[in-house]
């Protein structure tokens, strides 16, 4: 279909908001130095003008389609102020009154850097749901990363977010820290998901789109690669030490090579029997083919 929209590529957004309409508020990431990152560095960050926002929402809006969700592209679009949020929200709800759910992805210290008040006011101009990208739970793995954030900061973040009303989707890591730190990247990212208890929660696995000595030259550390199976008993050991009440639970991202779809933690014994089935006979593991796309 047609958009009144040139999008700064590359675009991207989260597998759930594919039949989202997504307007571009910031362009790359405000923090871009995560090194096993690749999305965003071709890209200087820059803040977009409400004009130009306001521009593109009023051309979606003459196409008089019925929009139901709405993403705020690029890599942080949390990153801008309460105050040019709530615009951005106010134009959207009033040029597309059939929006239900604005959502964008944020960094944990850009939510830490809003009251609980301002959030409040975010939720109620329209914002729903954030995606969360907390990597891990372990600070040396954080660290060796370059992410800039903590345990701390991470569980604030996403506990300021539950306070508020906003929903929040957290995203972990597979394979991370390698093998050296794989057990301490697991079990302390299970140890985060306990204690925020998000409403949704995924994991993905790490992947080199330039080749994984670029990405050893970023790691601040000693990277060793993990095979297949390797990931899978990460993942098991993940799995084993999570204690979530009511979060929706997906690894079914193009990244992962087994999916998992369900319900934390009515479905984790059913989730630890598949793995172990993966794990015995290597059944319902997806292809390195469909991981590429």
């Amino acid at each position: 279909m047609y958009l009144p929209i040139e999008y700064n590529q590359p675009l991207f957004r989260p597998p759930s908001e594919a039949k989202s309409l997504i307007l571009q508020v910031t362009l790359g990431c405000s923090n871009n130095e995560c090194a096993f990152c690749e999305m965003y560095k071709t890209k200087k960050f820059t803040v977009r003008s409400f004009e130009a926002i306001k521009k593109e929402i009023q051309g979606v809006s003459n196409l008089n389609i019925p929009v139901q969700k709405v993403f705020l592209a690029d890599g942080d679009a949390f990153v801008l102020s309460p105050k040019r949020l709530i615009e951005i929200c106010s134009e959207v709800n009033k040029q597309l009154p059939s929006v239900k759910r604005i959502s964008a992805y944020a960094l944990p210290v850009n939510i830490n850097k809003k009251s609980i008040e301002e959030l409040k006011q975010i939720k109620t101009g329209g914002i729903g749901m954030l995606y969360v990208g907390i990597e891990s739970g372990d600070d040396e793995v954080l660290s060796l990363v370059t992410k800039g954030e903590t345990f701390s900061s991470s569980e604030k973040a996403m506990l300021k977010l539950k306070e508020a009303g906003i929903k929040a989707s957290a995203m972990v890591l597979t394979g991370l820290g390698g093998k050296k730190y794989s057990r301490q990247h697991a079990i302390k990212s299970a140890e985060l998901l306990n204690r925020i208890q998000p409403e949704f929660a995924s994991t993905l696995v790490l992947s080199f789109p330039y080749g994984i000595e670029k990405f050893k030259e970023e790691f601040k550390g000693d990277y060793i690669e993990m095979e297949t199976n390797d990931l899978i008993e990460e993942l098991k050991l993940f799995m084993e030490h999570l204690d979530l009440k009511e979060t929706i639970f997906r690894s079914d991202h193009a990244s992962n090579y087994l999916v998992l779809k369900g319900n934390l933690g009515r479905d984790k014994e059913k989730f630890l029997s598949q793995i172990d089935e993966a794990l015995k006979h290597k059944s319902n593991l997806r292809p390195e083919w469909v991981r590429g796309l």
